[in-house]
């Protein structure tokens, strides 16, 4: 049985800490389209940070020769036919196994030197996922030209915050860590750049332990090209934010729906009730009617959040035992 790394055992935590610096278990997984301008710096940067880790590129049909580059700077390279990052992601923790699942992009923006801090909140198993926080020491606003990105995470941040309660210090960085549990038992459901924020909300809404660590970014190189639209993957994003509440927080979206419809009821049938209270009449049939109507879908609103809200618990329980199988399968490997 493998030493599980704890606060009473701290030879163990040292032992697998210095283990995971050293990439011991350690899988890089790297996504990349057409990234034959960084890629083999970008794998040979890893390589040398995580000398025991396996280097996996997953190349999502580039068309310039990233795959053959990034398979002779020494990574593993499969590929990945359906467009898209979150179709990458999906794949990449379907097909590999570790202990440590690090994910970079292949862009040459984030530093291989930070892996090591990274990787180790996980080793230590105080984080399941550890997010490389790009803006707390400024990097990111000093080095990176388009100032929507800068607003669109700021935005996205805010949102989570609102709806979670939980604040992030960078939602959309491309760096971080998973446990194995993490990666193993999360349902990639994106299927492009909306990635980021679906991990970030798995991860608040599944209480699992994250931590952020600083990192220093800098913009791409010359030649190399960014390939997020800032507002056509935005409203994704933000699409992708209404559906994850929606799906993990059924009561609060359809509360919220019914409050709002509850109040458009009141609004169009207040006036028709004092006229009748007034008069004895309702002359304003058309009010009284949108009135019903408003209030009736208040109700069916707020009867869908309660069944789907028990639906949704249910599903958290299967979930809850899927993640003990996980981690009782780590600790027997």
């Amino acid at each position: 049985m493998t030493a599980i790394a704890t606060t009473s055992n701290p030879e163990a935590t040292a032992a697998s800490v210095a283990a995971a610096r050293r990439g011991r278990g350690v899988a890089v997984l790297v996504p990349c389209y057409n990234e034959a301008v960084t890629i083999a710096k970008v794998v040979r940067d890893f390589r040398a940070a995580l000398p025991e880790a396996v280097v996996y590129v997953y190349d999502n049909n580039s068309t310039d020769g990233t795959a053959e580059l990034a398979a002779a700077a020494g990574a593993v390279v499969r590929r990945e036919s359906r467009q898209g990052k979150g179709n990458v992601t999906r794949s990449m923790f379907r097909d590999i196994e570790a202990d440590i699942y690090l994910m970079v992009d292949g862009d040459d923006t984030y530093p291989a030197e930070a892996a090591g801090d990274l990787v180790a909140p996980i080793a230590a198993d105080e984080a399941d996922m550890t997010v490389g926080d790009r803006l707390s020491n400024g990097s990111y606003g000093d080095e990176n030209d388009r100032p929507f990105h800068g607003f669109g995470n700021n935005l996205v941040r805010r949102l989570i915050r609102l709806l979670y309660g939980f604040s992030f210090e960078d939602v959309m960085t491309g760096y971080r860590a998973f446990s194995r549990a993490f990666v193993k038992t999360m349902p990639v459901m994106s299927g492009g750049f909306q990635i980021e924020t679906e991990m970030s909300i798995w991860a608040v809404d599944r209480r699992w332990r994250v931590a952020d660590v600083p990192i220093d970014y800098r913009d791409r190189p010359e030649g190399s090209e960014s390939k997020l639209s800032t507002f056509g993957d935005g409203l994704l994003v933000l699409r992708a934010i209404a559906s994850l509440f929606r799906d993990c927080r059924p009561m609060a979206f359809f509360g919220w729906l019914a409050l709002v419809l509850a109040l458009c009821g009141l609004a169009a049938g207040v006036p028709v009730v004092g006229e009748y209270l007034r008069s004895g009449f309702v002359t304003k049939l058309p009010s009284a009617v949108l009135a019903v109507a408003f209030e009736l879908t208040a109700a069916l609103s707020l009867t869908a959040g309660l069944i789907l809200d028990t639906v949704a618990k249910s599903h958290r329980r299967q979930w809850e035992l899927e993640v003990y199988r996980v981690m009782d399968e780590q600790v027997r490997r």
